[in-house]
């Protein structure tokens, strides 16, 4: 693919100064048009050390409007950095509606340069690959324009642009070793890059070579790239149609299937036996806290379930076992102007533990196939797309290391009724209960065929939905505790850990 770039393109001062000036205008409206549309822009700067990226960021950015964008220079990984998912500090740093991210190198130095390095391992190569275009369509498929720059120049070239900086005691430190281990391995180098461009290149975030020895013709290459991307996409926000919002719940219930109506929810436990059992189970988690902490082992434990299911009882006898410095509980409501300008699964990636802790969310990124799609404050297209998204991102987690489980509290109509009326009479208790919990019982069908459909599609291997019979609150907070328990000990057994 490279072998056959023209790197001997040139382009005269005058003629590059005409089209710059016609550019520069063009991209200064074009921004402007974005930001009133709210559409999100991503550009990826990659290319060969040397190759200048930073002067062709430099010369993109100068005809914007500071206050809209925001450059980001890649380096190697931190320490915090280190002990989370491997897309979890791009996830951090992807622009909300209307602004711009210009990012100098990306998420593709795990499969260019840490890769040639030897810190990715072929395993975490093929896992990375996959991560990176979900990640992409993701994005894209919400709405944000992704341009991906791949600046290209000769080995020879190369190897004499380094030379210049080293000779200048002010640009030497530009050029690091592994700099030069590239150029003297060019050959191996491109090679892996070819592969990156090949196995990357897609409809919805399409590579852009661009020819870097002459500064001009790659300066007026990538300003006339980025300046049609975002015209098509303007266009194509000026053009949509309004999204079809349709929850589309109508089933046959001879034929379909039901998780939920297969719960017993007979199940239950004396107090004497919830007793014995909690503190046993307590006890273990405790222990096995400690050894997460020392062996990085995330976990990501997820609650859903119906209104008065049990979820916050749960929650607090798995909190009462751990140590408070290594954990965090997330209530997730709906969601605020900037959660909003985001991608709906931004707010849940910003909050993903670190290696050795665990997080603990209350209501999570299902959402999306619950109450958004029966509310109808998604569409059709979106909600239906979840639940590939939410696969993909579950699978990131259990990729990087992290043990993955999800609940559903499940109770009946009448046991729901009786915690409402409890809580409506007790003076400590009564602020739980809204009148949109007593609207939300009308949707109970709607919502039995949503999460019966949402757990058949989103339970998995790496991250299992498990059904908690919750009409006995003792029975319920110890299969809670006690899966929690048993998945650690399991996924530790697997490591081979004691």
């Amino acid at each position: 693919m490279l072998e056959k770039i023209d790197l001997s393109k040139k382009m005269e001062k005058e003629e590059y100064k005409r089209r710059g000036e016609a550019l520069a205008l063009k991209l200064g409206k074009l921004q402007r048009e974005c930001k009133a549309l709210k559409i999100p822009v991503m550009i990826v700067v990659e290319g060969l050390s040397a190759a200048g990226k930073g002067t062709l960021i430099n010369e993109l950015i100068e005809p914007l409007d500071p206050r809209g964008f925001t450059v980001y220079a890649i380096k190697e990984e931190t320490e915090e950095e280190h002990m989370r998912p491997f897309l979890w500090r791009f996830w951090n740093i992807t622009p909300e509606k209307g602004r711009i991210a210009i990012l100098d190198s990306s998420w593709y130095r795990r499969v260019s340069e840490e890769y040639f390095d030897g810190y990715t391992t072929d395993k975490q190569l093929g896992e990375a690959y996959d991560e990176i275009k979900n990640f992409e369509r993701q994005l894209t498929d919400d709405g944000m324009v992704i341009i991906k720059l791949f600046n290209f120049i000769s080995k020879d070239e190369q190897k004499k642009r380094m030379r210049k900086l080293l000779d200048s005691k002010e640009t030497a430190w530009r050029v690091t070793d592994g700099d030069l281990k590239r150029n003297k391995n060019y050959k191996d180098y491109v090679e892996i890059c070819e592969e990156m461009l090949r196995r990357t290149d897609s409809a919805y975030a399409p590579w852009e070579v661009v020819e870097a020895t002459d500064r001009r013709f790659a300066v007026i290459k990538v300003l006339t790239i980025v300046a049609d991307a975002l015209e098509r996409q303007v266009e194509k926000y000026k053009t949509k149609k309004e999204p079809v919002i349709d929850s589309q719940l109508e089933k046959d219930q001879v034929i379909s299937s039901s998780s939920l109506k297969k719960a017993d929810l007979t199940k239950a436990l004396t107090r004497e036996e919830y007793t014995a059992r909690k503190k046993e189970l307590q006890d273990r988690l405790s222990m096995l806290h400690n050894v997460l902490y020392r062996k990085r082992i995330p976990v990501v434990l997820g609650f859903e379930g119906w209104d008065a299911g049990g979820k916050g009882g749960a929650i607090k006898r798995l909190t009462q076992a751990l140590d408070p410095r290594g954990y965090a509980v997330h209530p997730t409501a709906s969601p605020n102007d900037i959660e909003k300008a985001h991608h709906y699964l931004w707010r849940f990636w910003t909050n993903m533990p670190k290696a050795g802790h665990v997080a603990i969310f209350d209501r999570t990124w299902y959402g999306r196939v619950m109450v958004e799609r029966i509310e109808g404050f998604c569409s059709t297209e979106e909600w239906s797309r979840a639940y590939t998204e939410i696969n993909d991102m579950e699978r990131h987690l259990a990729n990087s290391g992290a043990i993955v489980l999800k609940f559903w509290m499940q109770i009946d109509r009448d046991e729901q009724e009786k915690r409402f009326r409890e809580r409506q009479a007790n003076p400590d208790k009564n602020w739980k209960i809204t009148e949109e919990d007593w609207r939300n019982r009308e949707k109970w069908d709607a919502y039995e065929i949503a999460v019966d459909e949402m757990l058949i599609r989103t339970s998995t291997t790496y991250a299992p939905w498990i059904i908690v019979e919750g009409n006995n609150k003792y029975y319920a907070r110890i299969k809670v505790l006690e899966t929690v328990v048993d998945a650690i000990e399991t996924y530790l057994k697997k490591r081979g850990d004691d």
